[in-house]
């Protein structure tokens, strides 16, 4: 049997593959590999940016393989050191991911989507939260659905398990952009090659304070970022590549990042 998670590196960039047949389900050995390749990507200096994907072109991912629950694994089960695929909770995780979603996305998989940065979406592709229907709880996506779209419509999809396309997902603000299938992976290397371009220390903070600021006022938050008591802002403010900024700026040419 091949192996269900495919990678390849290009310059700063990690691309990482679902490859589970028939529909890309996610057990706990591949959840356990997941969280290995994420775990090694955060801690990889020379990678900035990673692009989730999947192979086919009907499923991205339908979430946790309920045909591997009947031979056995245990739905709490060790899923590995970044929680269900890899992402969810890993801690520190202070690059940018992008999630292109090659067709149906649905239960866990829109979880591990929901846990990308950037979602692209080939526009045959569709989403929905289908718990409800065998009786359980969309976990992971009750509590990020409701802080990412409109608090009404994250209830509606929880709530019946409703799909929704592609368009009407991007409408409602959990799609960045919908693609046609064949030029998906082309516009998410694009993506992936502008944001490695970019100052890796910069993105580090910002995925720090977003994260940080999930559960703290505002006042508190910035009382945090102004006496740089978030790793990522002292490391930035303390840079190389923070002082390369104003003097690019100042000498009208473009910022060479060293990420340091």
């Amino acid at each position: 049997m091949s192996e269900p998670i495919r990678t390849r590196i290009e310059g700063h960039i990690l691309e990482v593959t679902l490859d589970r047949p028939k529909a890309n389900a996610v057990d706990l050995a591949t959840s356990r590999i997941m969280g290995e390749v994420f775990r090694d990507f955060r801690d990889n200096p020379d990678l900035r940016v990673a692009i989730l994907t999947a192979a086919g072109e009907k499923f991205f991912c339908p979430g946790w393989d309920l045909k591997a629950a009947a031979d056995g694994d245990a739905v709490d089960g060790d899923y590995g050191v970044g929680g269900f695929g890899g992402l969810q909770e890993l801690p520190h995780l202070n690059k940018p991911v992008i999630c292109a979603v090659n067709g149906i996305c649905c239960g866990g998989g829109l979880e591990i989507a929901l846990s990308c940065d950037i979602i692209l979406a080939a526009d045959h592709a569709t989403f929905a939260l289908p718990e409800i229907r065998s009786g359980t709880v969309a976990d992971a996506a009750s509590i990020k659905l409701p802080k990412r779209i409109p608090y009404h419509v994250a209830m509606e999809m929880l709530f019946t398990g409703r799909w929704l396309d592609a368009e009407e997902a991007q409408r409602w603000g959990f799609v960045n952009h919908i693609h046609k299938p064949e030029e998906l992976m082309d516009k998410a290397w694009e993506m992936a090659r502008l944001l490695a371009s970019g100052p890796p220390l910069v993105f580090a903070a910002i995925k720090e304070v977003v994260r940080e600021s999930e559960d703290t006022n505002f006042q508190d938050m910035m009382n945090r970022i102004t006496k740089r008591q978030l790793r990522t802002v002292d490391t930035l403010y303390g840079s190389e590549d923070n002082l390369e900024g104003f003097r690019a700026f100042a000498e009208k040419r473009d910022p060479v990042w060293k990420g340091k």
